[in-house]
């Protein structure tokens, strides 16, 4: 990663910021964005202190102009773009028929349009520098998760729409990867949507038993260096995804009752 430049959102916490840090380590010029300023200003503090050279942009990657000024920046700044690495993301955790439709056009807007976005305007760049595009996907993106239905479908969009640019772009040198990491130790549980739209603020997992974000990262980082095409990263995911191609109905009933195990779950 000498010299290249990465921008990656969801930069304030959890994955984006574990990554900022493992590619400023491995020479990357890193660029971050996120909507909290004050976040973002923390974690550029860390990375000033690392010694990594970074650019923090604030910008809702659900806002089309703000992803436009995030590559408009990083290029004015750096000159150019080498991975694209689409972190941001939010979750949910409610029936399908209890939530309120906002909050699936919600969750949709970021995770799904957010990618699309950055992608589309960082795409020149990438095609110039023959580099990579890195959507951070889910388990939920091969294997629909109940009471995860907006989330689910964001992160099949995602992967669709990624693995549909993967062969336009087949012959042209671009990487494009879709990683997805299995239940990490991160903030997403947290600011999951109920019903209503608000933040569910406990997690209902124990968070302690997971994988850390900084493990995340750095198998990102490993990825991204290697160009693979796929990453999954827990034996826990790669045997959902065997599953639900090789034995679908009984993925759905494992799924279920895995989910139900969960505190306050709705499918006691």
């Amino acid at each position: 990663m000498k010299d290249k430049v990465i921008i990656i959102t969801g930069g304030s916490s959890g994955i984006g910021r574990a990554c900022a840090l493992a590619f400023g380590k491995a020479g990357g010029k890193v660029v971050i964005s996120a909507r909290n300023a004050q976040k973002l200003n923390e974690v550029g503090q860390e990375l000033e202190a690392a010694d990594i050279e970074f650019l923090a942009v604030t910008g809702d990657v659900s806002k089309e102009e703000d992803c436009h000024r995030l590559i408009e920046e990083t290029v004015a700044r750096f000159g150019g773009i080498d991975v694209m690495l689409n972190n941001a993301g939010i979750s949910m955790r409610a029936l399908f028929q209890d939530v309120d439709l906002a909050v699936i056009r919600q969750l949709m807007d970021i995770n799904f349009w957010g990618t699309v976005y950055c992608t589309k305007f960082a795409l020149p760049y990438i095609q110039q520098r023959k580099g990579s595009i890195i959507g951070v996907s889910s388990i939920a993106g091969f294997q629909g998760l109940p009471g995860r239905t907006g989330y689910s479908a964001s992160k099949f969009a995602m992967q669709g729409f990624l693995g549909a640019l993967r062969t336009e772009v087949l012959h042209q040198g671009v990487h494009v990867m879709v990683a997805c990491p299995g239940f990490t130790a991160s903030n997403i549980r947290n600011t999951a949507l109920a019903a209503n739209g608000q933040q569910q603020g406990e997690s209902p997992r124990d968070e302690g038993k997971m994988m850390s974000a900084e493990e995340v990262a750095d198998k990102i980082l490993e990825g991204t260096i290697k160009r693979q095409r796929e990453l999954i990263m827990t034996g826990q995911g790669k045997l959902t995804v065997f599953l639900s191609k090789w034995l679908p109905g009984l993925t759905d009933k494992l799924v279920y009752n895995h989910m139900k195990k969960e505190a306050d779950s709705p499918f006691k």
